[in-house]
């Protein structure tokens, strides 16, 4: 098995399910339980995950240096690396310039880590999200690969199986990044396949523990996590489970119409739709600032919830939470907030339910494979990825009706043109974005001030990180020609070309 050291990595689960992928088994541990932890499981491999801190901080978060002592291989990433640079007498040292997002990597020496990589691979794009750095690698080890800003990007003890890596290997954008990892887990640590692996059945076995024979509620919002959830709890519990789809009001154009139409006619759940557009705007009125928002909108919720849930005994709430959901919301010890998702640090400490989340330890491909293999439309298994807290997140600023309604336009738009132009299903996820930037414009020979909308469309494979899409110039020229003509209040269009990290999916 393979021992995860946990810094309070945004992606230290995702590294978890990379091994667990290989039939390998995984166990995460926080910094200061490492050593017992090793003494304990006797892993045959340790990886150091990354992490927000900075050795040299008063809140490092370090370990034992004991762990290198046991003659078990040792594999740091990005904060991982640093940790094994500055404990093993390397120097660690502020960059002269940050890196984020897809960096060109050149591997100058052979290592068992890039185990018969030919000439093809010499060069390859890996995802990087750091500022510091090791300047000078530990004694007894070597440089095997570098960047054009950082000269130890991988350093290699070949002797003792020690590894560092500034990147990140786990995440898809990573080009090699699962044979970087099989090469360490199966090739230096000798893993061995375990059989089987977590089926649909396990996730209805957790419902049936949690629920038994009790009445439950599900928040469906229409998206594939709180379907799937609904679906698979609509399986095991029955006629004990309602489902409400609460229309907050922040839907899109047409989205309230659709998602009665999936769910009465092709899933066939019990669905009771919950009118709650004003209970929304009036929580929201004049917040500005995003962590409030969805704060105010998670209360909202668990409120909404208590009230329809009261009505028919129910004290049990399914969620539709995934893995991503929980870790940006300071999901383990040692992450940092990153944005507060509604349906986890968003609900208030004291409410009247008991909160069941079948796929909180998975990934949003992960779900998608599982509609898939239970027979969900197909357009529900592309449709695009929705914030829980709806538009309320893609107007910067207070929310109001106004805002909403030429957001809306100004969105479907955009999901029109990506349609007809045949990419929908090639996009993770293509929205405007209301900037409530006021911008100078002419139109029919008069000056016009107005709103400015931003344009985001990415690609992505589990939400863990993004690169923007490069959308063909006539498609973009026609976007922003009909947003400008057929939105009135819109004078001036542009296009978000940032990555996923330093950026997050959405702009809130």
């Amino acid at each position: 098995m393979i021992l995860i050291v946990d810094f309070g990595s945004q992606t230290c689960h995702l590294i978890g399910r990379r091994v667990r992928e290989m039939g390998v088994a995984v166990e995460i541990v926080q910094p200061e339980e490492a050593l017992i932890k090793i003494r304990q499981f006797q892993p045959t491999g340790i990886i150091l995950s990354g992490g927000p801190s900075s050795v040299y901080s008063k809140e490092a978060l370090l370990v034992d240096e004991k762990i290198f002592d046991f003659g078990i291989p040792v594999l740091g990433i990005c904060y991982g690396l640093e940790v094994m640079g500055h404990l093993l007498g390397g120097k660690v040292a502020p960059g002269k310039k940050r890196e984020y997002g897809p960096t060109a990597f050149s591997l100058k020496k052979d290592s068992a880590l890039f185990a018969d990589w030919g000439k093809n691979k010499k060069k390859f794009t890996v995802w990087m999200s750091h500022f510091d750095q090791v300047v000078r690698p530990p004694k007894g080890t070597h440089i095997v690969g570098s960047t054009s800003t950082v000269r130890v990007a991988a350093f290699a003890d070949e002797k003792k199986k020690l590894y560092g890596i500034m990147f990140h290997p786990e995440v898809h954008h990573t080009e090699y990044g699962g044979e970087i990892l099989k090469n360490f887990v199966m090739g230096i640590c000798q893993g061995s396949p375990l059989k089987g692996k977590r089926k649909i059945s396990e996730i209805k076995k957790y419902i049936k523990d949690k629920i038994g024979k009790k009445k439950a509620v599900c928040a469906l919002s229409g998206g594939i996590d709180s379907s799937v959830s609904a679906y698979l709890a609509y399986q095991v519990i029955g006629k004990n489970l309602t489902c409400f789809y609460v229309d907050t009001g922040l839907m899109r154009k047409g989205e309230t119409e659709e998602i009665k139409d999936t769910f009465k006619n092709k899933l066939k759940l019990p669905m009771v739709v919950v009118e709650a557009e004003d209970d929304f705007l009036k929580a929201l009125k004049g917040i500005t600032d995003p962590e409030e928002k969805r704060k105010a909108i998670g209360e909202t919720f668990i409120r909404v919830f208590e009230r329809e849930g009261e009505k028919i005994g129910a004290r049990i709430l399914i969620q539709g939470t995934i893995y991503p959901d929980v870790i940006e919301s300071k999901g383990t010890e040692h992450a940092q907030r990153i944005k507060t998702h509604h349906n986890v640090g968003g609900i208030p400490t004291k409410h009247g339910f008991k909160i069941v989340e079948p796929l909180r330890s998975f990934y949003k491909d992960e779900v998608r494979e599982i509609a898939e293999e239970l027979g969900f439309p197909k357009d529900l298994v592309s449709r695009h990825v929705f914030p829980g807290p709806g538009l309320a997140v893609r107007i910067i600023g207070a929310v109001t009706r106004e805002k909403l309604d030429i957001l809306r336009r100004a969105d479907e738009i955009v999901v029109e043109e990506i349609k007809k132009a045949g990419l929908y299903n090639d996009i993770w996820m293509a929205f405007a974005i209301f900037t409530g930037v006021k911008s100078t414009g002419v139109a029919g020979d008069e000056r016009k001030y107005g709103e400015t909308i931003a344009l985001r469309v990415i690609e992505s494979k589990d939400t863990m990180t993004a690169d923007w899409v490069r959308l063909p110039y006539e498609l973009l020229a026609r976007i922003s020609e009909r947003i400008v003509t057929e939105v009135f209040e819109v004078v001036r269009v542009v296009y978000d070309i940032t990555t996923k990290p330093p950026a997050t999916m959405e702009w809130e």
